[in-house]
């Protein structure tokens, strides 16, 4: 059966989605549809069997790199059985982790709870009952079982601050990391793919009143789209939310914490000071 020779793992709203876009458009790279298969992490996909996600990887033509990105492979404590049923598996497979700012990947994880009708707006509330907002953002914390699993060289991390200063070098140096060794191209169509910024409030209901087929063509036929255009606009958050002092604080010096244990994890590496601005160098 198909395995994967590598895996995106993370972290969520970080840039996996484009990078998995870019790595999909390359000749002899095969990306899996959908692209968070999450196999080895959510228990009820994994229940699916083996078989079900190898036939994932049946589209890939002899030859190509196959691969994954699911962002809940670095999602402790919520998933805690994804590396050993990774280890299962998959023998000696390539990883990559993708990192930002922790403290704009926390609003960034706010935003798209907030427009799924999970949160409200009072973000100090939101963050206090809701730890995996941090925790997801604690980044050696994350990628360190990963590491006592398959080895620092079977890790390559990078950032989504080094994929906006340097896209085509990026994608590049991940090509190269997972084997690939043709040219590659950045495909400015797919460069902003699972983007917050135009993020609709859900509500209840949601799919039956606005996203099923019946209601699409009811609201088609029968609402001006100008008005369909004005009513959006009014679900959108407008203004990217901002933190509290004081929960800004306290969330600079929990990353900080995990910055300096990151380090240890990946010393002098060039990607992690553009994604820490607010630690000590």
């Amino acid at each position: 059966m198909s395995r994967p020779d590598f895996l995106i793992i993370g972290a969520m709203k970080s840039g996996t989605s484009t990078l998995a876009a870019q790595l999909s458009e390359q000749a002899g790279i095969f990306m899996t549809t959908p692209k968070e298969p999450n196999f080895f992490s959510d228990d009820d996909v994994h229940a699916q069997g083996l078989q079900w996600y190898a036939a994932l990887f049946d589209d890939a033509a002899s030859g190509d790199l196959r691969g994954e990105a699911s962002t809940h492979y670095t999602k402790l404590p919520t998933y805690p059985r994804t590396i050993a049923r990774a280890q299962a598996v998959l023998e000696a497979p390539r990883l990559v982790y993708m990192i930002r700012n922790p403290v704009e990947r926390a609003v960034s994880h706010f935003i798209h709870e907030w427009s799924q009708g999970v949160m409200s707006d009072d973000m100090t509330a939101e963050f206090a009952r809701n730890p995996e907002i941090v925790d997801y953002g604690r980044y050696a914390m994350q990628i360190r079982p990963w590491i006592e699993a398959y080895g620092a060289e079977a890790v390559h991390l990078t950032s989504l601050e080094a994929m906006q200063a340097d896209p085509r070098g990026v994608l590049s140096e991940v090509a190269g990391f997972i084997g690939h060794t043709g040219p590659v191209t950045w495909v400015e169509a797919r460069a902003r793919e699972n983007s917050s910024a135009d993020r609709v409030r859900r509500f209840p209901l949601h799919e039956l009143l606005i996203d099923s087929p019946p209601a699409v063509w009811l609201r088609r036929t029968f609402v001006p789209k100008s008005l369909r255009n004005r009513i959006r606009e009014t679900r959108k958050m407008r203004d990217r939310p901002e933190l509290p002092d004081t929960l800004r604080a306290a969330l600079e010096v929990t990353f900080t914490e995990d910055y300096a244990a990151l380090r240890t994890l990946f010393p002098d590496h060039p990607r992690l000071a553009a994604s820490y601005p607010f630690a000590p160098g």
